[in-house]
């Protein structure tokens, strides 16, 4: 008789901390009840990229080589930010180590990051389409390709404006939700991996602390919650992870503007405004919410260029080759020496000292073109008089193939009250981790032990 096995699937519902449980998560409070509730002891930086590479390798950044959602590619002299191909994590991942343990082990891997190329059975993962028009599609990348087109039939267009941008909301996680419980019905992986990012944007937009934030939680609880009362109903097993807690924003440091003071960062003028110039720098800085990896081209500035991060306001520390060793951080990509915020701080990409002289992707969502991650692309400008008037003539005028710019974000940067990437100040306001395999169940886990614990319910299944 073949042996029946039990699928598990992971639900990663970033920004889920202990401190959120309680009235507004009745669905989550029902699983911990029949299961258990861990902490989750994350890892440095706390973001996106690198908490996800961390739980599928169970490495740290030094070795898995994701140390934060974007780096300088000193090859290239480009930053570059949000890459997908699953070949820049290194180390063993969690499906490859379940392939060894259980030879024919499936796994489908929904909206996790670094998800194209990556050798999973099925896959599925924003991917828009750039003509040579300069036109910006919105579009769906899968392995089977026809898989995205499958899911699009039974549900609809994906929502990806309201997966990033002024726009986003809980729509795009139901979305999620409901192609995950698709790919779970037709397939029945052994291993699920599936990516809930609604907590993310009012969060960032307004803080954890603002009462407004209570709705979105009640949100995502309920679109978690009928997504695992089916496949529970289905016979999966499951965890609940996050990635990280947000916290308060109270200030932002503009580290780039810090470094150009001192004649370190140079900048190109490109009709009518500045291009951040990295190749050409001495030093300067990829943003990355409250981390800022700082890439020092000569060795005998770094004690300088130390020093004078060290003296700004909102820096707390910054880490040299010992310190990035001691946190975890010690890989290639990382810069020669890394800046850490003061608690409620955080790091704006801004170069420029003039907004007149911005460049013209400053004012739109461009995740790939802006050399630093920008939480201002979550608002529309609040000096447009009507901002939606001018959102309708700029579609329009695409539409009419007119080439032109969605400009209706802000450049400003303290209008973002919610950040991250610091380690966690309390168990309460970190990452957590729920199952519902008691015989599984810990009070505290470090982030990189997802990967072997996911291995344990797989070989147990």
């Amino acid at each position: 008789m073949t042996e029946q096995r039990r699928p598990l699937v992971v639900i990663n519902v970033v920004g889920l901390t202990p401190g959120l449980l309680g009235a507004n998560t009745p669905h989550l409070n029902r699983l911990i009840d029949d299961g258990f509730l861990a902490t989750l002891e994350g890892v440095f930086p706390a973001v996106t990229c690198t908490a996800q590479a961390s739980m599928l390798t169970g490495l740290t950044p030094t070795d898995h080589g994701i140390v934060g959602n974007g780096w300088y590619f000193r090859d290239l002299a480009e930053i570059l930010f949000w890459r997908q191909p699953n070949w820049l994590i290194e180390g063993e991942k969690v499906w490859q180590a379940a392939r060894k343990a259980r030879p024919g082990s499936s796994c489908a891997q929904l909206f996790w990051w670094y998800n194209m190329y990556a050798d999973v059975d099925w896959s599925v993962t924003p991917r828009p389409i750039y003509p040579a028009d300069g036109r910006k599609i919105p579009a769906l990348y899968s392995e089977p390709n026809e898989l995205w087109v499958s899911l699009e039939q039974q549900l609809g267009p994906f929502p990806f404006f309201d997966f990033w941008g002024p726009r986003s909301g809980i729509r795009s996680s139901q979305w999620i939700a409901a192609a995950a419980r698709a790919v779970f019905d037709a397939q029945r992986p052994d291993l699920s991996l599936v990516y809930l990012p609604h907590l993310d944007y009012n969060m960032q937009r307004l803080g954890p602390d603002d009462p407004a934030v209570r709705a979105d939680v009640r949100a995502i609880d309920q679109v978690a919650g009928e997504l695992v009362e089916h496949l529970r109903g289905a016979g999966a097993e499951l965890l609940i992870v996050s990635e990280y807690g947000l916290e308060q924003a109270s200030g932002v440091v503009h580290i780039n503007r810090v470094l150009r003071g001192q004649g370190l960062l140079r900048v190109r003028d490109t009709l009518g405004w500045e291009l951040l110039d990295p190749g050409a720098s001495r030093a300067f800085a990829v943003a990355d919410h409250q981390v800022a990896h700082v890439y020092v081209r000569d060795p005998q500035d770094l004690a300088r260029v130390r020093r004078l991060l060290q003296a700004t306001p909102g820096i707390e520390r910054v880490l040299d080759e010992a310190d990035k060793a001691a946190w975890g951080i010690a890989h290639p990509r990382a810069g020669e020496l890394v800046a850490v915020a003061e608690p409620g701080h955080w790091f704006s990409y801004y170069y420029w000292l003039d907004d007149a002289r911005a460049p013209d992707f400053g004012r739109t969502v461009d995740i790939h073109r802006k050399p630093g991650y920008d939480p201002a692309e979550l608002f529309l400008d609040p000096d447009l008089p009507l901002p939606k008037a001018k959102i309708a003539w700029r579609l329009l005028q695409k539409r009419l193939g007119f080439r032109t710019l969605l400009d209706v974000i802000p450049l400003k940067a303290e209008l973002v009250r919610g950040t991250h990437g610091r380690p966690a100040a309390s168990t309460d306001t970190g990452p957590l981790l729920i199952g519902t395999r008691k015989a599984l169940a810990s009070n505290r886990l470090p982030m990189t032990g997802v990967k072997d614990l996911v291995l344990r319910h797989l070989s147990s299944g």
